[in-house]
């Protein structure tokens, strides 16, 4: 007589929700602006030639795309600068931003967050994925275990047959 077990799989009969902040992440493609490049010996921006550069250029490249606005050149560089390419880029881009590539994306995430509807989460048990091939900020889990901790019953870190304990409500 052939005896046949059923394998049972734990983790999907467990109740518990992932959720991946992957799934938040911007799927417009990012372009740098490096400003050092309109910079004279790299040391200075000459107004004339700025802004001719700028009212001949294709900015239409853009279109899109979230456009980060940095300078990686140890240069002064006046405001009304960063104003003017803000002005041409307007029409094109998804996102814009000035500073460095870190915060943009932190920023994203923050904002795809702040857009996410938390009470889908009410009273579930969520394992907030934390292992991929894209890399999630930080900010990000700090922000969704701040807003999770409000209606979820439950919170857990990691993989589904592997997980970290981060909160369980007591009431």
């Amino acid at each position: 007589m052939e005896i046949q077990e059923n394998i049972v799989n734990r983790v999907a009969n467990s109740g518990l929700l992932t959720f991946d902040l992957a799934s938040l992440k911007s799927k417009a493609e990012v372009a740098v602006y490096d400003i050092k490049d309109n910079l004279f010996q790299g040391l200075i921006l000459r107004e004339k030639d700025f802004r001719a550069f700028v009212k001949e250029n294709d900015w239409s490249k853009y279109a899109g795309k979230n456009v980060l606005i940095t300078c990686s050149a140890d240069a002064i560089v006046p405001t009304w600068a960063y104003m003017l390419l803000a002005n041409k880029l307007e029409p094109y881009v998804n996102e814009l931003f000035f500073g460095d590539k870190k915060t943009f994306e932190d920023i994203l995430f923050e904002r795809a967050l702040s857009n996410l509807d938390i009470e889908q989460f009410r009273d579930q048990r969520v394992v907030v994925k934390g292992c991929g091939d894209i890399k999630i900020p930080e900010s990000a889990f700090v922000t969704f275990a701040y807003k999770l901790s409000k209606v979820a019953k439950s919170i857990m870190y990691g993989e589904p047959c592997s997980t970290v304990p981060i909160f369980k409500r007591t009431t």
